[in-house]
């Protein structure tokens, strides 16, 4: 569904993309990622034909995005981080207002703006201006808009921004259901939901991808680390010099606690355990333990991992 080679974009000496190529196929839902100022809208609009490439390739169903623009367009449906909505609209009248635009005769006007109004859970405001409605309205009707020429392909730019947690996991099973008929790219800084909605993933940082795999791969093969967590009643400044000793420990950190335990977070590096050094050195120390677990890493590790700065 999505073909990019070699894309580059650079504004005056900086590169705001360098060099990315990727594919996305149909009927996937693709999780794209990154730290802010990563590349991602960037990328995003050049894949929607909003931003000209200084190189590179993109094709989208088969058609390029800049050589076949109007037909391009028309399998791409694109919901911007902030939507642009107008407030003085109601949300019917908006939905019909940009089919419209988007080339639909009124027979199938009428038909796909009943379907996203019901798709997208608006039913209950499709009489109200869209000014007086609520984030996770506005939000949805910034969804409609984008499905209402049932595109085949959609770019999604963090389209749970500003949302409460209950409005979050709407937008999240609206777009498990989307993935049903759509291929879709979606952005978003919530990495859990991520792992709960998209097959696989592209990590971008610097304008570069940093690995693109499966949520369960990429937490399986990069290098992020594990975290194993204790509880010791001790002098903090030991505990952590012991354990910094020992093979495979990344970093150790601790909170201390007014009842005189502290709180330890020992970095391992991934594929290692440390738990059974850690007891064996409690145990030989004498030092009062209260509890040992190792927190298994997520993708959320491997990201930090990959585009952290330090």
């Amino acid at each position: 569904m999505i073909e990019v080679r070699d894309l580059t974009k650079r504004f005056a000496r900086h590169h705001a993309v360098e060099n990315i190529s990727f594919s996305v196929g149909r009927g996937e839902i693709v999780g794209f990622l990154g730290p802010n100022g990563a590349g991602k809208t960037t990328t995003m609009r050049m894949l929607t034909g909003y931003l000209p490439p200084t190189s590179g390739s993109i094709q989208v169903a088969g058609f390029d995005v800049f050589r076949q623009s109007i037909k391009a367009r028309r399998k791409i449906g694109y919901m911007p981080e902030n939507v642009p909505l107008y407030d003085d609209m109601r949300v019917r009248e908006y939905l019909k207002f940009r089919g419209k635009l988007k080339g639909l005769g009124a027979r199938e006007l009428r038909q796909r703006v009943n379907e996203v109004i019901d798709l997208c859970g608006l039913e209950p405001v499709r009489r109200k201006m869209i000014r007086v409605l609520s984030k996770g309205y506005r939000q949805r009707v910034g969804l409609a808009d984008a499905l209402v020429h049932d595109p085949d392909l959609l770019i999604l730019d963090e389209p749970t921004n500003g949302l409460d947690p209950n409005q979050i996991r709407q937008i999240r099973e609206l777009i498990k259901r989307l993935g049903e008929s759509h291929t879709i790219l979606l952005s978003t800084h919530i990495l859990s939901e991520v792992e709960m909605t998209c097959g696989r993933v592209i990590i971008i940082d610097g304008g570069r991808i940093r690995a693109q795999d499966t949520p369960k791969a990429l937490v399986e093969n990069m290098r992020a680390a594990g975290k194993v967590l204790l509880e010791v009643c001790a002098d903090p400044g030991v505990v952590s010099g012991a354990i910094s000793r020992l093979d495979h420990v990344k970093r150790v950190t601790h909170e201390e606690r007014p009842d005189g335990w502290s709180q330890f977070e020992v970095l391992v590096d991934s594929g290692t355990d440390a738990r059974e050094r850690i007891h064996e050195l409690a145990s030989q120390h004498a030092w009062p333990l209260r509890s040992l677990y190792r927190r298994e890493s997520t993708l959320e590790d491997v990201f930090v991992e990959l585009t952290r700065r330090d």
